[in-house]
């Protein structure tokens, strides 16, 4: 096989052309060029390929001997190995929710059972945290972006985390770090905004809500903003929801 060919075959191993109750040994071992870590391992004129990690717990060295069954196993924690190889490349940017990892490692045509146990395994060494995942979210959207809950809820959602954890993230917010957020960013419209103060009312309100904020808290900024204008006029309760 040339090198061109031996490195197509990178991920998965089709065991259907290996024959059954026959002694395998290992004739070659050759490292991959790419992806880094992988090793063909020859049985005579079968091959297949395997990670690092997965070739030195299986002791996969010249001459050993396996049979089918084996093998099988080991095509197994390989796909399990490569899962959680490729959700550590997709966290190296930033922190990913567990749905985000599973959407990833499915593109990436992982197995359901690869896929659960790289999840089980990135949860068990702190790598991936619904939890502190949406807390830490929430806060940096809110205080940073200035965004409201409403639309913080609705992001979290979307990354597939659990409502119940969505909620208690929520709840950890200041309403009061939240209104002069509403504030901060509402100031900025409000100054840009033009026309008659009714119209920058409404342009202010709207924008506000399309950032999440509720009624009660355009309510309390806008008319924040009009005061400070010298303005006499209110926002009514009901004008906003």
């Amino acid at each position: 096989m040339h090198r061109y060919q031996q490195e197509q075959q990178l991920e998965g191993t089709d065991l259907s052309d290996f024959p059954e109750g026959e002694d395998l040994i290992i004739t070659a071992v050759e490292a991959l060029r790419k992806p880094r870590h992988r090793y063909l391992i020859w049985f005579g004129p079968y091959s297949m390929s395997v990670h690092e990690d997965v070739m030195i717990k299986y002791v996969m060295t010249k001459d050993a001997v396996f049979h089918k069954a084996e093998l099988l196993d080991i095509v197994m924690a390989d796909e399990e190995q490569r899962a959680y190889v490729e959700s550590l490349k997709f966290l190296e940017r930033k922190p990913r929710t567990a749905k985000e990892i599973q959407q990833r490692l499915m593109q990436k045509g992982m197995t359901e059972d690869a896929i659960q146990k790289s999840l089980q395994r990135l949860s068990q060494e702190g790598l991936i945290n619904d939890a502190w995942y949406a807390k830490q979210w929430a806060e940096q959207r809110i205080s940073g972006h200035k965004k409201g809950k409403m639309w913080v809820k609705q992001e979290l959602r979307q990354k597939g985390i659990d409502s119940e954890i969505i909620t208690e993230a929520l709840d950890e917010v200041d309403e009061e770090a939240e209104l002069e957020s509403c504030y901060i960013i509402g100031r900025k419209k409000w100054q840009q905004s033009k026309g008659e103060i009714f119209e920058r009312k409404r342009k202010t309100g709207a924008f506000l809500m399309r950032r999440g904020f509720t009624g009660d808290q355009v309510r309390k900024t806008v008319n924040r903003l009009v005061q400070e204008e010298g303005q006499d006029e209110e926002l009514e309760d009901e004008s906003f929801h």
